[in-house]
């Protein structure tokens, strides 16, 4: 067994857990997206906070991956040689990418029922967008209706008795 591969495969392992470790935050993330779309009172400002820390998360990910793709391609070629010798470390390497396969589809489904939330957010929010513009119309009308009906023409009065 190679001293190398068995360092590489090593930073895999550690590299598979901490994928793991961000997709978690990122399921957590989506669990307070959804609170706050289904809260009526959601602050916009909270919103974006939850939005921004995801896309870190993202990126993150991506990093492990791209990490992840590099080392393996260095190592790749020992471990199909030394299937046997690697036989445990595979396993449970394997395992491990089911966990994230499995967290991944989560997270999918997850996404979709937020975007469902964040679509009737946006709908409710622009339902409410257009009341606000009817009643203003509304108001500026009666105004300049109440403003001329306000303005009467010069009266001559007769004081005299």
């Amino acid at each position: 067994m190679d001293n190398t591969a068995k360092t590489y495969i090593h930073i895999l392992d550690q590299s598979l857990d901490k994928k793991i470790s961000v997709l978690n935050r990122i399921i957590d993330q989506d669990q307070i997206q959804m609170q706050q779309l289904e809260d009526p009172n959601l602050d916009p400002d909270d919103f974006d906070k939850t939005v921004e820390t995801k896309a870190k998360l993202i990126e993150e990910l991506e990093l492990l991956d791209d990490g992840f793709e590099q080392i393996f391609a260095r190592v790749k070629e020992e471990i199909g040689e030394h299937k046997e010798d690697y036989k445990t470390e595979i396993r449970q390497m394997q395992e491990k990418i089911r966990q994230i396969t499995a967290k991944s589809m989560e997270i999918q489904a997850q996404e979709a029922r937020n975007k469902n939330l964040m679509e009737k957010k946006f709908n409710s929010v622009h339902k409410q967008v257009k009341e606000i513009r009817q009643s203003q119309k509304v108001v500026n009308q009666y105004y300049r209706n109440m403003m001329k009906n306000a303005y009467a023409d010069p009266q001559f009065l007769d004081n005299k008795k």
